[in-house]
């Protein structure tokens, strides 16, 4: 479940309808215009140097025209192959379903107050590892069968109502619901809809593209993961973005070692969506898991310049966001729901992983 940057650099779960304006930084501005004042010492001294220098000067800014000309024929490019279809509306929203008494609960679940999102981070011990390597197993079978549920005319309701009654048969708590209010045990998430969709009585449709996103409170600790996943035919510029995304939370993965500075993940993560012109959502980000559902570290996804290094023994995860279009986003008045501002799919993926000495391991696996 990922959590939303604020402008103070730190995150937080949105609960507001406004327009959301993306995260910005200093190293985010790649194919960013951007005014040039040439002033007369620029290309001063030998006339013949100058020139050369000016025409290398022309040729960057040329380069850099062209790169944004070429990204943004991408976009266009990327949504006009995707079939023009009606926007998500919400449907009904049935009341959330009852945990039996004896499963251990998390402290949030008795208040619709969003907790702080602790300052710690989380670094497990070996008994601690073997308790989130549990959770994180059982959240990854979890999400492997709500998979197998998608297909045409299925509600999302109906794969929330699956989902929990597998989470609690394995003695564990759905940690999406009651976390700051949130009224359903699954996050369920259709096409344009970046994150945090509420599962209604929307039936799915065919060529929908949905990132369902499941995390179990097993034994104390959380186990966070998600996937997008095909419902039918579906297009094969759609087919294109969450193969990409996927690659970019490997690659993301891939740079994750002891000691490793966290900014490595944006950077590798834009890398590789930049090659293809999709853009990544600056405002939800990863996040530290454990006992605690969210903490720190944030992990931003996009390129920045933060501070901070991994340590062996952490937790966290990573979940880039992709779009075809604009990364800004609109939330609901449900307080959940964040689409994209231009109706443009997106997808998301995201693993749970423990920081080792040489490398990371990936936990939400079975």
């Amino acid at each position: 479940m990922a959590l939303t940057s604020s402008p103070s650099h730190g995150a937080f779960l949105k609960l507001s309808s406004t327009h959301g304006e993306p995260f910005s930084s200093s190293n985010s501005t790649l194919f960013m215009g951007a005014s040039i004042a040439l002033s007369r010492s620029t290309f001063s001294g030998n006339k013949s140097a100058s020139r050369k220098q000016l025409v290398v000067f022309s040729r960057k800014i040329s380069g850099l025209e062209e790169a944004i000309r070429i990204k943004r024929q991408r976009e266009l490019q990327g949504v006009a192959d995707v079939k023009k279809r009606p926007p998500l509306r919400r449907g009904r929203v049935s009341p959330r379903l009852p945990v039996p008494d004896n499963i251990p609960k998390p402290p949030y679940v008795d208040s619709n107050t969003l907790p702080e999102i602790s300052s710690g981070y989380q670094i497990l011990n070996s008994d601690g590892i073997a308790k989130m390597r549990a959770a994180c197993e059982l959240a990854a079978r979890v999400l492997n069968y709500a998979g197998t549920l998608v297909m045409p005319s299925i509600t999302t309701n109906e794969i929330d109502k699956a989902v929990h009654q597998m989470i609690v048969d394995a003695g564990a708590y759905p940690s999406p619901l009651g976390y700051g209010g949130f009224p359903k045990s699954v996050c369920t998430s259709v096409n344009e809809c970046m994150c945090h969709g509420i599962p209604d009585s929307r039936q799915l449709q065919n060529g929908d593209i949905i990132n369902i996103d499941v995390t179990v409170y097993l034994n104390g600790y959380h186990g966070d993961t998600s996937k997008t996943f095909f419902c039918g035919d579906v297009t094969d510029a759609m087919r294109k973005l969450v193969k990409v995304t996927e690659e970019c939370m490997e690659r993301g993965i891939a740079v994750c070692k002891d000691g490793a500075p966290f900014r490595k993940i944006g950077k590798r993560i834009s890398e590789h969506a930049e090659k293809y012109g999709y853009g990544v959502v600056e405002r939800f980000v990863g996040h530290g898991v454990g006992t605690v559902f969210h903490s720190e570290p944030i992990i931003f996804h996009h390129r920045n310049d933060k501070p901070g290094c991994m340590v062996e023994g952490q937790t966290f995860t990573i979940e880039p966001i992709l779009t075809m279009g604009s990364i800004k986003c609109i939330t609901w008045p449900d307080n959940w729901t964040t689409v994209t501002a231009d109706g443009s799919p997106a997808a998301q993926f995201e693993h749970t992983i423990l920081i080792t000495r040489t490398g990371a391991e990936i936990l939400t696996t079975c």
